[in-house]
């Protein structure tokens, strides 16, 4: 168990199952939206395929491109409201959940600005740095019709947050299947019907995005009227502040603790994202380059398949501590912590059975290349430890998230993957000549550095002490954090939210 000095009590066999179904309600529903994300990438994927080799190197280009400075950037910002959102859900403070969802889309649209100014210069960036003309210009196609996308992931990121927390996660996983089922249509007429090209499946992306928003947008709507009829404001959506709207430096101080919770997040999804990247360019200056970089592609969708489970662990535990360190239950908050643990271990250790005895099957569905396919079977069993270590890594991710310290995550992976992952690389394939397995090797010394640091810095938490940061961060102060719902019908909801929540 994750060590407290003020606890004295092992939960009982009950609490354990009780805890595993409440991370199960969670965590499945969202590896569903997971796997339903990863399917459409590959629909994409394979659309560019089909169109040609130019227009797939340009699409890659300009996926890798948009990840990097762009998904990868928003995903990371949106993740700062997780721990606000979670631990005012838990403290029943709906005012500060309203007011974070608002202030995240509005930090996500001010960010788009940038991210949009790069991707319309791509084509100029590429050149400089001597980059084919012709793919260059296909992937400058692709982002220029990618930029709605900034304004729709805007908006989908947070509210993807705000219903996790709420409890909607089983609405929101069918409103992203259901969406997704427009997908393939809309790729193939644009792309193909319609003749745009690699602008098609842009167009498509973003397309299936404003349609999945506007899905969210009718439950959180259909959620509002229900709970109106039901007098029941914990399960509004968007709740109105009972609070005068509050002076201008604590606004600041608002905005200032959304901030520094934001920015360590994104740069620590950015440093893991962009450690993909490099090793990717690394494989281009190997021999025969045409099939290491074959090999990194197909180890890439291998971990981004592997991903869809410890990333939905991550997010259920990041929910779960939240919300119980936010009601002051912090025995609850090292329970859900020590579950999901032990259930990622369980996880990884199939991903380690997977790629080791299935590498063989798994690497010619993507190519009949016979040397890609042996350096592909000689290098998975390797990314397969490389889970085995990832999955209990990403679930501490989300402990630290819930907990609200995602600056030490961050910290974490700048020297595992930077001073540690990258040099174990570099030397193991460039000075060994081990080639592309050196890159592995450089991963997995990423990896376990990672995993072993967060594993010591969540079984090193003082719960007792979460409970108190968060109940500043929620801003209840004083407020009794056990707090019963009245029964429908008791009492005005203003009334109600007036005792429930804390001046600001």
């Amino acid at each position: 168990m994750f060590a407290s000095d003020q606890v004295e009590k092992y939960p009982t066999v009950a609490e354990i199952v009780e805890e595993l179904k409440r991370m199960m309600d969670i965590g499945l529903p969202i590896a569903a939206i997971n796997l339903v994300g990863y399917l459409r990438s590959l629909v994409s994927v394979a659309c560019m395929g089909r169109l040609g080799r130019l227009e797939l190197a340009g699409g890659a280009l300009a996926i890798g491109f948009t990840n990097i400075t762009g998904y990868s950037v928003l995903s990371g910002l949106a993740m700062g409201m997780d721990p606000l959102c979670s631990q005012a859900f838990g403290s029943r403070n709906l005012s500060l959940v309203t007011l974070t969802l608002q202030r995240t889309i509005l930090m996500l649209l001010f960010a788009s600005i940038p991210i949009a100014l790069l991707w319309l210069n791509l084509e100029s960036i590429m050149l400089s740095l001597h980059q084919n003309a012709d793919v260059t210009r296909i992937a400058s196609l692709y982002c220029r019709f990618a930029l709605p996308d900034l304004i729709a992931n805007s908006f989908l990121h947070p509210i993807r947050i705000y219903l996790r927390n709420e409890g909607s996660v089983k609405q929101l996983m069918w409103c992203t299947s259901l969406s997704v089922v427009f997908h393939v249509p809309l790729t193939s007429l644009l792309a193909h019907n319609l003749h745009m090209g690699v602008q098609g499946v842009a167009a498509a992306n973003f397309c299936t995005n404003f349609i999945t928003l506007f899905f969210l947008l009718c439950v959180m709507l259909e959620t509002r009227a229900s709970a109106s009829t039901t007098h029941s404001p914990l399960s509004t959506p968007l709740p109105v502040s009972v609070h005068p709207p509050p002076p201008s430096t604590a606004m600041g101080d608002e905005w200032s603790k959304l901030l520094q919770l934001a920015l360590p997040s994104c740069l620590g999804v950015c440093l893991e994202w962009w450690w993909y990247e490099f090793m990717t360019v690394a494989a281009g200056y190997l021999a025969e380059p045409h099939v290491t970089l074959a090999t990194s592609a197909i180890v890439i969708q291998t971990t981004s398949l592997m991903y869809t489970l410890p990333m939905a662990l991550s997010s259920a535990v990041s929910t779960r501590v939240g919300l119980e360190l936010g009601a002051g239950r912090p025995e609850r908050a090292r329970l859900a912590t020590a579950v999901s643990m032990a259930a990622a271990m369980l996880v990884s250790v199939i991903g380690l059975l997977w790629t080791t005895l299935g590498r063989g099957g798994w690497s010619r569905i993507f190519t009949n290349d016979e040397n890609t396919v042996k350096l592909t079977v000689s290098v998975l069993p390797i990314i397969g430890l490389c889970e085995l270590v990832n999955c209990p890594q990403t679930t501490g991710c989300g402990v630290l998230r819930g907990s609200a310290r995602p600056s030490v995550g961050a910290t974490i992976n700048l020297y595992s993957f930077y001073l540690v992952g990258a040099p174990v690389a570099i030397v193991s394939a460039f000075f060994f000549e081990t080639g592309f397995m050196g890159l592995c090797y450089g991963l997995l010394a990423a990896q376990m550095t990672c995993a072993l640091s967060i594993a010591s810095v969540v079984y090193r938490m003082d719960w007792e002490r979460e409970s108190l940061r968060a109940k500043d961060l929620a801003g209840i102060g004083g407020c009794a954090p056990e707090i019963q719902t009245p029964k429908a019908g008791e009492g005005e909801d203003v009334e109600f939210l007036k005792q429930l929540s804390c001046e600001t």
